[in-house]
């Protein structure tokens, strides 16, 4: 009798250890993310403030929507989202700067430009960020490339421009945020449709920088975002739109096609959020469920309008769509590209 009491125990106590070592395991798992990075107490998520990179200075289209878009996500996400300024080459500095020093606790948020991204790291292998190591989560806008003179220019439409250019290869300057960003890509696609050579003037300081070139007359002609733009019309011409329709902000002004030049909407400014690969799980997935609420609230839409911004509200798999689609086709348009 004894000996069976015994036995009796001793798997009583083989399987409390059992349950033991299953709880203990499940707990290992939930507090860990995909690549093996500790999460902590998930539900908490966020317990403190957030930052976002904005890889261009203040003031720009980038930055300003950037601070429309998050300004009031402690209302959605429990804590404030703060934008932090790191301009340099048209993106790289700050976005090699989220790859190499920023956090993967969730807390470090990067704000990404397409077709900029893409565009840089096909051309440009060595940067640090990469399709591999960015992880789209939620996109808040559209924001196309336009093409711009100054108000005293001589050219009144898309025509002048294309027959200047033609009597005078490789003369006519062209601004732009830098290369291998969005206005660069407008650059290249009117190059080719148009078949002409321009000389385009990437500026290290933004677009900010590059629509004051064409303001002051330092460049005959820019390629800006539709928004910068429309907040400086009384100081520019906007020639045409880089899209596939005319804009609600310029009902008067045609797209290139219609100007007879086919370029589509390849170099729009699609602007959101990402972060960096290793991340845990539990929060990309809480980021991609609140971001959108956060970019939908009436506030957000209304200031955007009033900016000349144009709104696209993209969840998760629509983002990640989204990037797989611009990669394929800015791989097409740098294949056929000798640019620099």
């Amino acid at each position: 009798m004894a000996n069976h009491s015994k036995a009796k125990t001793g798997k009583l106590a083989g399987l409390a250890a059992l349950v033991v070592l299953i709880v203990v395991a499940a707990w290992g798992l939930r507090q860990t993310g995909s690549d093996g990075a500790l999460v902590g107490e998930g539900d908490d998520y966020p317990d403190k403030p957030l930052s976002l990179t904005v890889a261009y200075g203040p003031g720009g289209a980038t930055d300003l929507q950037a601070r429309i878009a998050v300004e009031p996500a402690a209302e959605v996400l429990g804590q404030p989202i703060k934008v932090v300024n790191r301009p340099g080459a048209g993106g790289r500095v700050g976005w090699n700067w989220a790859v190499d020093s920023g956090g993967r606790d969730g807390y470090e948020l990067i704000a990404y430009n397409l077709p900029h991204m893409i565009a840089q790291w096909t051309h440009e292998p060595s940067l640090s960020y990469n399709a591999d190591n960015v992880v789209p989560v939620a996109n808040w806008g559209a924001d196309p490339a336009v093409l711009v003179v100054g108000k005293d220019s001589p050219f009144q439409t898309v025509a002048d421009v294309v027959d200047y250019a033609r009597a005078h290869p490789g003369e006519l300057s062209v601004s732009g945020a830098g290369l291998y960003t969005g206005h660069h890509v407008a650059a290249l696609q009117f190059q080719r449709a148009a078949d002409v050579d321009i000389n385009f003037l990437p500026a290290e300081q933004g677009g900010v920088q590059a629509l004051q070139f064409v303001i002051g007359g330092q460049v005959q002609a820019g390629f800006n975002n539709l928004s910068d733009s429309w907040r400086n019309r009384d100081s520019l011409k906007i020639l045409a739109v880089a899209d596939t329709e005319r804009s609600e902000f310029l009902p008067d002004v045609p797209t290139f096609q219609e100007a007879g030049v086919e370029v589509d909407d390849l170099s729009t400014n699609l602007r959101g959020v990402a972060v960096v690969k290793g991340v845990p799980e539990p929060h990309v997935e809480r980021l991609a469920e609140k971001l959108p609420e956060v970019f939908r609230l009436e506030q957000v839409q209304t200031k955007l309008k009033n900016t000349g911004s144009g709104s696209l509200v993209l969840g998760l798999r629509e983002t990640r769509e989204l990037f797989e689609r611009k990669t394929r086709a800015i791989k097409a348009l740098l294949a056929q590209d000798d640019a620099p």
